[in-house]
């Protein structure tokens, strides 16, 4: 599968940034200037941080290190600082517990840019707390400053995992320590557990049946339509559905012949969608609601509100979309 929901700026420039020492493998000992219990020990909390399985404290030395293990499934940098804001380092505390549920799906990277603000420089970060998603060496999202509640941090790692599961990104971190090992012996061995409702259509994804995958979601969501997961995970795989097979030059060219067209221009949304470009998909449909009228115009909003659903409502985008809608209807 080539196009991706997360879109890839650029990767991150570490030039600012010494070169880090050699570093141990995941798993192994600690990271430089630390013991048995210091800040760059993979999985050692700092402070009184709850113990996690998938958490590290990031050091100018680890973060490189840190950074490259995106390469794997993604990285949660969360940049906190207990001086100018305790409460950014009890999100960072959050999310080290959030990430625990996810078995290896995610990794956060806690940095604490008192003690790291070469990093801070490096990153440009404007303030804190600010928490950004990295996959394969990029950031994956943009990034979401201020202060998110455990049960939002829930929210937005739910979602991820769906865009993941939607995509066919499987990889795990392995536990960093710090935390007990899964109750079911063979989960860490087969690295791919998630959760038991989704398994059919996740299997469906991985065999390239986008059609098959609606039909194990649609089962999730009559059994129970406030399931917001599978109301996603279903929108998801119905623009996979839709775009199976698709030309990407041939529809924006029927599009661009036809900018009133609804079914021209919900394609090209949903393919916009697909390869990441959350926003220019959210743009063009608000246009289209804005230029039609009567029936076209009730497909195209409800086409829009399809795709909120498939990004999911905590993202800012689908925050500021749901503005630009309401503007145009009324």
């Amino acid at each position: 599968m080539t196009q991706q929901p997360f879109s890839r700026p650029g990767a991150i420039d570490l030039s600012a940034l010494k070169r880090p020492a050699p570093t141990a493998p995941a798993g192994a000992g600690a990271g430089a200037g630390a013991g048995a219990g210091g800040a760059g020990a993979p999985g050692a909390p700092a402070g009184g941080r709850r113990a996690s399985a998938y958490a590290v404290d990031v050091t100018e030395e680890s973060f490189q290190a840190t950074v490259e293990a995106s390469m794997t499934a993604p990285v949660l940098l969360v940049f906190y600082s207990p001086s100018e804001s305790p409460e950014s380092a009890t999100m960072a505390d959050d999310v080290a517990a959030a990430v625990d549920d996810y078995d290896g799906r995610f990794l956060a990277g806690l940095v604490d840019i008192d003690a790291s603000p070469q990093i801070a420089q490096a990153m440009q970060i404007p303030q804190v707390p600010l928490l950004l998603v990295i996959l394969e060496g990029r950031p994956a999202t943009q990034p979401i400053p201020g202060l998110l509640g455990a049960d939002e941090l829930r929210t937005l790692l739910q979602q991820l995992g769906q865009q993941l599961t939607t995509q066919g990104i499987t990889g795990r971190h392995q536990p960093r320590g710090g935390a007990a090992a899964p109750a079911d012996p063979g989960a860490e061995e087969d690295g791919d557990a998630v959760d038991p409702r989704f398994v059919p259509a996740e299997e469906a994804l991985m065999a390239g049946d986008a059609a098959g995958a609606v039909v194990e979601y649609q089962k999730l969501v009559d059994a129970n339509p406030a399931d917001s997961e599978a109301v996603a995970g279903l929108a998801r795989a119905k623009i996979l559905q839709r775009t199976d097979g698709v030309d990407l030059g041939e529809a924006r060219a029927a599009a661009a012949a036809a900018p009133d067209d609804v079914a021209a221009q919900t394609l090209v949304a949903d393919l916009d969608l697909a390869g990441g470009h959350v926003e220019d998909a959210f743009a063009r449909l608000v246009e289209l609601v804005r230029r039609t009228a009567g029936a076209e115009r009730d497909a195209a909003r409800d086409h829009l509100v399809g795709l909120f659903a498939a990004v999911g409502n905590a993202d800012p985008r689908v925050m500021k979309g749901r503005q630009a809608l309401a503007s145009a209807l009324f």
